[in-house]
């Protein structure tokens, strides 16, 4: 049911989705969305929180290994814009939530902050510490413009995400040649996290 949903809300708005909808497109019964799910709305916030924290862990174990701030960046940034491409429905809903909504706000407030931080301290990128969260609202706005290209079909997801790299490590300090060679470096695979024991409450046809 929530990737039936995630498309839904995506494409309605979250106060635009019915019981009746979200039911019909999971292909469950309607008695069985009611009795699971509190409302629509609560299904709503339930799903961008899983989202932005399922996408900061994936980020996360992808990146084991890789200390340097740069990379790291590098590697977030091309990996959500890879994934919009290889899931529209998810990107689609990044773009329509991911700034107004709270909840999934946290996708921007994850490794990423911390990986500023330390670039801005070893002198990797050049800003002053109050600008942290221009900075990341820079990023964000890149890569959800990024996003757009490529689910609008101008760019491929390649170059939007080469580019959106590129222009946000120029931004913040990173020299030309350095930040063009983290653009075209290696994309490893986004890992997927562990499959999370099976849960009995209201709510698990989330899961569906």
């Amino acid at each position: 049911m929530r990737e039936a949903a995630i498309r839904l809300f995506a494409e309605k708005g979250s106060t635009q989705v019915s019981m009746s909808e979200l039911a019909q497109a999971a292909g469950v019964a309607r008695g069985t969305a009611h009795n699971n799910l509190e409302s629509t709305d609560a299904f709503f916030r339930e799903i961008a929180s899983e989202l932005a924290d399922e996408m900061n862990d994936r980020i996360t174990i992808s990146s084991e290994g890789v200390s340097d701030p740069t990379r790291r960046l590098a590697l977030a940034i091309r990996f959500y814009i890879r994934r919009a491409h290889e899931e529209p429905d998810w990107g689609r809903f990044l773009l329509r939530f991911a700034i107004s909504e709270q909840a999934l706000q946290a996708f921007w407030l994850g490794q990423p902050v911390q990986d500023l931080a330390n670039g801005q301290q070893s002198g990797a990128f050049h800003f002053r510490p109050d600008q942290i969260p221009s900075a990341i609202s820079f990023i964000a706005g890149s890569v959800l413009g990024a996003i757009l290209l490529v689910l609008d079909g101008h760019r491929t997801w390649r170059d939007a995400g080469q580019d959106a790299v590129e222009f946000v490590l120029r931004a913040i300090g990173v020299p030309g040649e350095a930040a063009r060679e983290q653009a075209i470096s290696d994309l490893p695979p986004l890992r997927e996290l562990p499959s999370p024991p099976t849960r009995s409450r209201k709510g698990d046809v989330a899961a569906a």
